[in-house]
């Protein structure tokens, strides 16, 4: 743009923010010098977990395979940083033991002489009474007011014992290192010459301020693969496709989520490394194979694996010459002719494709006694059935068919996979977004502001809707302050409703949207219900409703919006159908549909125009990404140059 870093900020009005921060703190173990104080005689609920599930919840199929080899998850807390103290709240709110104070600061001095960072205070029923967590926050006040704390009962004032300890030890453990990145970021900002607001993607799908996220480190959990998926939604409707499978592959891992109807699943149970929260997140799940994935061959079989070890980006892939001695799924790619080695990048690096062959040949060829290509070969197609794997287990084991769906392929690397599992899954089309490898960033200019606010309380129904409605008053009123004091009213406010059902004497709920006008009135209310039962035959099968067991409501929940103005993408005029203009040449690529190489065209992206037809075999090089179209598909430049693939 010709402009100087501080031109370009004095110019910007906006500027929004996904870190990855909190992530790398809890994964690599940085976080703050955490302690957690529990209801005495409940400290050893943070080590139990819920049960054997602690022992593999989090791990991969592999580890799963051999569960007396498992073990649980190292807490973030250190055991001798573990205290109880006297006090006791009962289901109903009611204070049976007040907190013993005197004990409590005993507790809270041997912490503070331990060089704690920060406490987690998490009392039993305290999301019904926070009266002796507050009490006891006081007390560290006074006593050390530098000490991060953190209490249940205002981060996560929800049931599960084990869930809320784990929730309320990762925002101590992480908050203090959030706060301080977003400060220094929103300092750095403004001595550059920002002067706009600065908003974080939280993995829930929505933007907060920086002073407000700042405070709510869990919520930048998973903030990228949210946003991509925001992003994937985006576009849906402006493709009028509602039904989408959003893929990603980028250079550590695979990701695919699922959008219905033009909604978002969220995950059942949140996870970060191996430890449970309470705050929703997208679902997003993934498996350790990108475009960095090393390959390997299983000891005894020579089975080909892919990941989850990744070559990172430094040294990265064999092929992009920094090291490398390990082979790559994307050293794969180029030995299988997708990629230029030429024009990497817009041709601003130069790929080795002979040190990428030498070594695949010495590792994987060779053992397995193939030529390189072969072998080569059928490591891409056991990538193309390890990411088909994962996407039935988000449609079809679930009772979804992916022939009802778009798939959307974004991420630097998915793009040279996606022709091939799209076409085993038999979806619509396939759609490679203009965005690409950006898509993330798009999904951030596409996000609304987004407060989450929940309440607990059991009622069993048939209750009447005028309950249900007083429950939300308090909420609604501290929603629609909160975002007037952000400058949003009137029509650029959106207020939905969703409750957590179950039948009686369960366990799991099943969050239900609230679909009926609100305040609910008792025709609502039995809509609710009837859509609560649909979706859990849907999760458990035909049949597994069962309204006669009784019905349960659990939780109360809240999702308010502020509507944000989003960047309106204006279509292109589409022109003639042929592609011959971009075409830069021919070269062998790797076709699925003959078992081996084949001539192909070869285009550049930047000369196709929309409207343009590029049958397949064929590959389109962009700045940002590389597209395979295989055999039988034509890939079409839309409007807003979007590639799609689509069956001959």
């Amino acid at each position: 743009m010709g402009l100087s870093l501080n031109e370009l900020l004095a110019r910007t009005s906006l500027f929004i923010h996904g870190s990855t921060v909190v992530d790398n703190t809890i994964l690599t173990r940085e976080g703050s010098r955490t302690a957690l104080v529990a209801t005495r005689g409940f400290e050893d609920t943070i080590r139990v977990t819920r049960g054997a599930y602690g022992r593999w919840g989090g791990l991969n199929e592999d580890s799963i395979k051999h569960p007396v080899k498992t073990e649980r998850a190292k807490p973030l807390v250190d055991n001798e940083y573990i205290v109880g103290v006297r006090e006791r709240t009962d289901y109903k709110g009611a204070v049976l033991e007040a907190l013993d104070e005197a004990q409590a600061e005993k507790a809270l001095r041997f912490l503070v002489s331990k060089n704690i960072e920060a406490v987690a205070v998490c009392f039993l029923w305290s999301f019904c009474n926070p009266e002796n967590e507050r009490k006891l926050k006081g007390i560290l006040a006074r006593i050390a007011p530098s000490v991060y704390c953190t209490l249940s009962s205002e981060v996560a004032p929800v049931p599960g014992e084990y869930e809320r300890t784990s929730t309320t030890i990762i925002y101590a453990y992480t908050g203090r290192i959030a706060r301080d990145y977003l400060n220094s970021l929103e300092t750095l900002l403004v001595q550059a010459g920002y002067d706009g607001s600065l908003m974080v993607m939280q993995g829930y799908g929505g933007l907060l301020p920086s002073h407000e996220a700042a405070e709510r480190s869990i919520g930048m959990l998973e903030s990228g693969p949210a946003a991509g998926v925001i992003g994937s939604r985006a576009l849906g409707e402006l493709l009028s496709q509602p039904d989408v499978i959003a893929t990603d592959m980028g250079g550590t891992t695979f990701k695919v989520s699922v959008i219905q109807s033009g909604s978002i699943e969220y995950a059942r149970e949140p996870m970060v490394d191996r430890f449970h929260y309470t705050q929703p997140k997208i679902e997003v799940v993934s498996i350790g194979a990108g475009g960095g994935s090393i390959v390997w061959l299983e000891e005894g079989t020579l089975a080909p694996r892919i990941g989850p070890r990744s070559a990172g980006s430094r040294p990265g892939p064999v092929c992009y010459g920094f090291g490398g001695t390990e082979p790559t799924l994307t050293d794969v790619f180029m030995l299988i002719g997708y990629m230029d080695p030429g024009i990497f990048l817009g041709g601003s690096m130069v790929l080795d494709k002979e040190g990428a062959r030498r070594v695949y040949a010495e590792k994987i060829a060779a053992p397995l006694g193939l030529s390189v290509e072969e072998a080569a070969f059928g490591v891409y197609r056991v990538a193309a059935a390890q990411v088909t794997d994962l996407i039935h287990e988000i449609t079809v084991e679930r009772g979804l068919d992916p022939r009802d769906f778009v798939l959307h392929s974004f991420g630097g690397s998915c793009g040279m996979l996606a022709a091939m599992f799209g076409a085993e899954l038999n979806v619509k089309q396939i759609v490679v977004p203009y965005t690409a490898s950006v898509n993330c960033a798009f999904g951030l200019v596409s996000a609304d502001i987004v407060h989450e606010y929940s309440t607990t309380r059991l009622i069993s129904l048939p209750a009447p809707a005028e309950e249900i409605n007083q429950i939300y008053e308090p909420l609604l009123a501290r929603a629609k302050a909160q975002l007037e004091k952000e400058g949003f009213t009137g029509d650029a406010t959106c207020f939905d409703w969703s409750v957590d059902l179950r039948y009686a004497r369960q366990v799991h709920e099943v969050n239900t949207p609230v679909h009926a006008a609100t305040p609910l009135d008792d025709v609502g209310l039995a809509q609710l219900v009837s859509d609560f039962e649909a979706s859990y035959e849907r999760k458990y099968g035909k049949g597994s409703a069962y309204r006669e067991a009784g019905i349960e409501m659990t939780q109360f929940r809240l999702t308010a919006r502020g509507l944000m103005e989003r960047p309106k993408l204006e279509p292109m005029p589409l022109g003639g159908t042929d592609p011959r203009r971009a075409r830069t040449g021919k070269r062998p690529i790797f076709v699925s549909a003959y078992g081996g190489m084949r001539s192909a065209d070869i285009y550049d992206f930047g000369k196709l125009a929309p409207g343009n037809v590029v049958p397949g075999p064929a590959v389109v090089h962009t700045p940002i990404t590389t597209i395979v179209i295989q055999a039988h598909q034509v890939g079409r430049v839309d409007e807003y140059q979007n590639v799609i693939i689509q069956r001959e």
